[in-house]
């Protein structure tokens, strides 16, 4: 053990030993999962304190910092990766709204967290709590309390973590504009060795886009035709005779990922001129929401020896990293007692402005071209996912996650995807636990299809199944390589 983690030790032992640090760390954990760290490491979870000395009594056994969930819950210890979304609802009781606000500059996290708790104001909210983090950040909460507890007929504790997203994603928004202002004149120019963000921005969603280009390609041996969506000029070469292809024709548009709107249809969704995305810039996200996700407690150390401490809105503004010195904490309330509903206006507005940008993908295909289907007896798949398929000892929940988007990219349906990776759970040892496939698959439904990882990935490595045959060296993806051995076989 280093003399610095000595140091920690000791001070933690002795900062923990102070009966109301503990009252204030015990008081806001009830209800919540509640896990202590040691140093990089946690504790085995599920967790929780069953008194007030539990926090010294962990403390004296290692443990340097403690953590809290956003969920509530009527039983946290019978959490499990194991539990389906129908018995993690069951249990969950609530959440509230928790804004993480971290930035390598502590004096520009204060402008965002007071852009932030203005947005909250200007929504009527008068009942939050904001506290330092313990590093370069503070994190501000709105209590569960304050939300409507039903959205058209669906309880809102079953909607977590896409409603708080939203809301999150709906405070980013309009706290920009207010960052703006608030903003020095010399501001940008200390970002003259950064690598800014640059780009038109999507007047709908707030987003910076890149420039992207549409090329036609010809090769001019065997005729060929293609149409690509770039990046960056570069060589293409035909896929049947590899000769380099000559672009017959370019052109660049900008299309913006998070809302999907296309230049290519209406050149007015985007900006006129280059803009810079503050809160990129900055380094600051705000939408951290995540099943399960774990913040520091208030009043807990931070591993670099300083406090998470709560702050009103007048300290918030003067704030010093001295203020967050042990020995000059003073205990106060985090959690305030909201009013019943006084969310749903920001609530509301959120979901408008969410709804607005909701934009579907439209796929029209080219009546020329005739789809393959591919004939699920005779699929050819890819080494590492045939390895994966025999059975595995270990990384059977990243090969999970592999095998989820493999076969969705592949048009099967997700009972048959079910069917799949239950058959393939039998083969490995020991198998995963009843119900960890059926939450997973669940998950990756609501999130919409994606891929699985890239081949040069370390995922495939790292579970120790890549074993790359002739084709895989001419792919990128284990998709491709299914792909084209269906075009070959036709």
């Amino acid at each position: 053990m280093s003399e610095k983690e000595k140091r920690l030790l000791n001070l933690a032992i002795s900062y923990y030993s102070r009966q109301d640090i503990q009252k204030a760390i015990f008081d806001f954990s009830k209800n919540r999962e509640t896990i202590a760290r040691h140093m990089d490491l946690f504790s085995k979870r599920p967790d929780s304190l069953e008194y007030p000395s539990d926090v010294i009594q962990l403390a004296k056994k290692g443990m340097t910092s403690f953590h809290c969930s956003e969920e509530l819950w009527s039983n946290h210890l019978e959490l499990s990766t194991g539990l389906n979304q129908e018995q993690v609802n069951n249990i969950r009781t609530g959440w509230d709204l928790l804004l993480d606000i971290d930035c390598k500059w502590i004096d520009y996290s204060k402008l965002a967290a007071k852009s932030i708790i203005k947005v909250l104001e200007n929504h009527k909210i008068k009942n939050y709590g904001s506290k330092f983090s313990g590093g370069k950040g503070f994190h501000i909460i709105v209590p569960w309390k304050a939300f409507p507890k039903e959205i058209n007929g669906i309880e809102t504790k079953n909607l977590f973590p896409e409603i708080p997203r939203q809301i999150a994603s709906y405070i980013r928004f309009e706290a920009e504009k207010i960052l703006k202002e608030e903003l020095p004149d010399d501001f940008y120019k200390q970002f003259s060795n950064v690598n800014i963000k640059k780009g038109i921005k999507c007047l709908a969603c707030n987003e910076i886009v890149p420039e992207l280009k549409v090329i036609k390609l010809k090769c001019e041996r065997c005729r060929r035709d293609e149409q690509k969506r770039v990046t960056e000029d570069k060589i293409y070469r035909c896929p049947d005779c590899r000769k380099d292809m000559q672009v017959v024709d370019s052109r660049a548009f900008f299309e913006c990922k998070k809302c999907l709107r296309t230049s290519l249809k209406n050149p007015d969704n985007f900006s006129s001129s280059i803009e810079v995305d503050l809160f990129e810039l900055m380094g600051l996200d705000v939408v951290l929401v995540s099943p399960r996700h774990l913040f520091r407690a208030p009043y807990s150390l931070h591993e670099k020896g300083m406090v998470s401490v709560v702050l009103d809105r007048d300290e918030l503004k003067n704030f010093e990293l001295k203020d967050a010195d042990p020995l000059r904490i003073k205990i106060k309330n985090f959690y305030p007692s909201a009013v019943e509903g006084e969310a749903r206006e920001l609530l509301i507005n959120a979901l408008d402005f969410n709804e607005k940008k909701k934009v579907k993908k439209e796929f029209k295909q080219n009546p020329d071209f005739k789809q393959i289907k591919l004939d699920r007896g005779k699929i050819s798949h890819p080494p590492c996912i045939s390895k994966i398929l025999e059975g595995l000892g270990d990384g059977r929940k990243r090969a999970v996650f592999i095998l989820i988007n493999y076969f969705r990219s592949l048009g099967y349906e997700i009972e048959e995807i079910q069917k799949i990776l239950d058959d393939w759970n039998k083969k490995n040892k020991p198998p995963l636990k009843e119900g960890y496939i059926s939450s997973q698959i669940s998950w990756a439904e609501k999130q919409g299809k994606m891929l699985p990882p890239n081949c040069d990935k370390e995922h495939y490595k790292a579970i120790g199944v890549c074993s790359p045959d002739y084709l895989c060296e001419k792919i990128k993806n284990p998709v491709n390589y299914t792909i084209r051995k269906s075009w070959k076989n036709r």
